[in-house]
């Protein structure tokens, strides 16, 4: 069986060649480009203004293996989960996250993840594959269309903090956000897109080297290397000193947003002593906010949540000491969509 290309992968300028090489008129080619980036064409059956016999030639050299939605779970806060299945048969999620004035859609680099992090149901995965980067827009573009059916409204924000490691698959993540930012894409500002990541300093410094636009988020969640390398095995190579050298490298090269994710787990990193290594680590790069966030329970883990007052201690002793910090209560916990628990439960249920 001859190898298909997929058709995503071609510049406007090689469909182009290509239609021009089939006695096409020039005009097919943006046709083309359209179904394929604005009117999310799943198949190349979807399109529809092209001839069934042009169609049934194109199926002779390109493939569209575009991701489709499975199955999605409602909480009660609104929040919706989606999974995902990939052409090959793999399977991610997705989450999209409703808020009064935005509609976040939080979506995953990878089927699964290599990092390991203790505290974290995708890491117990493994890394199966990272996801090229128009399985990575066919999430937007999903989470956008169930977004405008539940609400009426288009999303605000995108966040790449669903499964998988970002930095790990740098290339696909890059085109992705060039793809969703795009004019004749989905235009989306790149002010309003995050990318979080659990510290590889390499592509941090990368990140500034290329200029990007976004924001950057990262799991920071302990601020002892010691403590760090327990919950956090990327922590051994890539320690809390190169973070702050990597991290200030990028807000120099690109002046852009810079959060802290903190995760706060009973009798582990909730104490003031703590908080106070925080506070130094804040002030040695320029972070604009840090989120201490709830913990989420998993399988597998064995950590809880502080005590409320514990937590409100913690925030207390932040704020006192001039650090910009919230509270980011979890939302769509009992459906097993908050921060930490994708990890494609429905799938294993249904034995997709």
């Amino acid at each position: 069986m001859a190898f298909l290309k997929n058709i995503r992968t071609l510049s406007p300028d090689e469909i182009n060649e290509w239609f021009l090489s089939k006695g096409e008129k020039k005009y097919r080619a943006k046709q083309v480009w359209e179904w394929i980036w604005k009117k999310h064409a799943l198949s190349i059956d979807d399109m529809t203004n092209l001839s069934h016999e042009l169609r049934e030639e194109m199926k002779k050299e390109f493939s569209l293996p575009a991701i489709s939605m499975y199955t999605s779970q409602h909480s009660h806060d609104g929040t919706i989960k989606a999974g995902f299945k990939t052409s090959d048969g793999n399977i991610m999620e997705g989450v999209l996250i409703p808020a009064e004035g935005r509609q976040t859609a939080c979506v995953s680099c990878q089927v699964g993840c290599s990092l390991n992090c203790k505290f974290c149901a995708t890491g117990y995965l493994g890394r199966i594959r990272n996801l090229s980067f128009d399985e990575i827009y066919d999430q937007v573009v999903f989470l956008n269309e169930l977004a405008l059916q539940t609400s009426g409204k288009k999303l605000s924000n995108v966040v790449y903090m669903g499964m998988g490691e970002p930095m790990l698959n740098y290339r696909n993540v890059m085109k992705s956000i060039e793809r969703v930012t795009a004019e004749d894409g989905l235009g989306m500002s790149p002010r309003r897109i995050t990318v979080s990541t659990s510290g590889v300093s390499k592509m941090i410094k990368q990140l500034g080297d290329d200029g990007v636009k976004f924001n950057l988020a990262v799991s920071l969640h302990a601020a002892f290397d010691e403590k760090r390398s327990r919950i956090m095995p990327i922590n051994d190579k890539n320690n809390i000193a190169s973070l702050v050298e990597a991290l200030n490298y990028f807000y120099e090269k690109t002046q852009n947003e810079i959060t802290f994710e903190y995760i706060l787990f009973k009798d582990f990193n909730d104490s003031l002593k703590d908080a106070d290594q925080l506070i130094k680590l804040y002030r040695k790069i320029p972070v604009k906010l840090i989120n201490v966030i709830e913990y989420n329970p998993i399988e597998n883990a064995h950590f809880e949540k502080p005590e409320l007052n514990v937590i409100h201690r913690f925030m207390d002793y932040l704020a006192a000491h001039k650090v910009n910090t919230r509270l980011r209560l979890s939302r769509g916990k009992d459906i097993d969509a908050a921060c930490g628990q994708l990890a494609n439960k429905a799938a294993k249920a249904e034995n997709v």
